[in-house]
């Protein structure tokens, strides 16, 4: 079977509280494990979207505009939809991993970490396209 969820690959939650949002794939397990028995995926997604700025605005005020809100999530294959689009990953690789879902001190890190990634690559201008929320 090909493997269509490669670290870096973007998808698209279907199910659940995050339901309709972009993710990133940064590790894949095709097997699953002895917790998981099933094919799953560490994802990192935007549960918040940056909203509307305009040229009128202040520093103070886009800055406020430009915060992004991450989650970090293990989801299994079958409710995620994959799409073409993949986005580097050299600091979200080492951000994440399995053990971090243990402790909810790691997980909060982890958390900070992805946030000051995704605020860099939306203040830069990089990948807009995954910063936009999906209208359906």
């Amino acid at each position: 079977m090909v493997k269509v969820y490669k670290p870096g690959k973007v998808a698209i939650v279907l199910q659940g509280r995050q339901a309709g949002k972009k993710v990133v794939v940064i590790k894949q397990v095709d097997e699953g494990t002895k917790e998981r028995p099933y094919p799953h995926a560490v994802v990192a997604g935007i549960e918040r979207y940056p909203r509307k700025v305009t040229r009128r605005m202040g520093q103070k005020k886009l800055a406020l505009r430009s915060k992004v809100k991450p989650f970090i999530k293990v989801v299994n294959y079958s409710h995620l939809f994959p799409t073409r689009y993949a986005l580097e990953l050299e600091g979200l690789k080492g951000s994440v991993a399995h053990d971090t879902f243990k402790e909810p001190s790691q997980r909060e890190n982890a958390k900070k970490t992805i946030k000051k990634l995704f605020e860099e690559r939306y203040v830069g201008g990089k990948n807009k396209w995954f910063f936009q929320p999906l209208r359906f």
